[in-house]
């Protein structure tokens, strides 16, 4: 998930937003397990951290460098160089959402094993405590187009 978090980064995830409040939304940054596919076979059990991109009936494709959902340019600001794959155009199924790493080049995510049935998500990343310099919120996906500062809700 570099640039938005580095190793030996430390947060705080919780598991009742998806549970009572509300379902995952864009820009969430979700733990979970990988779906069982054949590509995640060998790690299906273990915890993944990535950014929520689209939600169900949303249209992923990236082409030219860039991310789209619906065909709008998403990510800019969160990826370190142009993204070196095509990939869609891709309709997230009922029940399921699009995950995808920050550093989108070295990610082994839904551009690569499918979309992530909800089911799988444990919880949502919400503050980063470790290292004591970076203490705070996460950013809201949204506000990087913006520009705003605000913390995920």
């Amino acid at each position: 998930m570099y640039p938005t978090f580095d190793v030996n980064d430390r947060l705080i995830a919780e598991k009742l937003t998806y549970r009572f409040k509300r379902e995952p939304a864009t820009g969430d940054v979700v733990i979970f397990n990988p779906p069982k596919t054949g590509k995640t076979k060998s790690v299906s059990n273990e915890v993944f951290i990535k950014r929520v991109v689209a939600v169900a009936g949303d249209v992923v494709q990236v082409k030219g460098g860039e991310l789209y959902v619906n065909g709008v340019s998403r990510g800019k600001e969160l990826k370190l160089e142009p993204i070196q794959y095509q990939f869609g155009p891709f309709t997230v199924p009922d029940g399921d959402v699009f995950v995808m790493g920050d550093n989108r080049n070295n990610s082994f995510d839904s551009h690569v094993w499918g979309p992530l049935p909800k089911e799988r998500i444990i919880g949502r990343a919400t503050v980063k405590y470790w290292p004591p310099q970076k203490i705070g919120g996460l950013p809201r996906y949204a506000d990087f187009a913006t520009g705003a500062p605000a913390l995920s809700d």
